[in-house]
């Protein structure tokens, strides 16, 4: 609770400046940004490892965390595969 009155006015403790860690130097070079999902896939197919390793380093080049399914379609397609 204040104690503060009309008199007095409330002062408040200087704001911390805000250190946007993504601009640091930590993502200078490719590959360094930290991902969850490096090792997840050992249980998967060859085929499957090869699609999610594609996916991941399409992200990691054009900094998604989420892709669509167009994004999905073109890493497909650039695998080779097609209808």
């Amino acid at each position: 609770m204040s104690t503060a009155t009309l008199d007095s006015p409330v002062t408040e403790a200087p704001a911390e400046t805000f250190v946007d860690r993504r601009r640091g130097e930590a993502l200078a070079t490719a590959g360094s940004e930290r991902r969850q999902f490096a090792s997840s896939h050992t249980d998967l197919s060859p085929e499957a490892a090869e699609l999610g390793r594609a996916i991941d380093q399409y992200k990691m080049l054009h900094r998604r965390r989420f892709i669509n399914y167009e994004e999905m379609l073109s890493v497909i397609q650039e695998l080779g595969y097609s209808k």
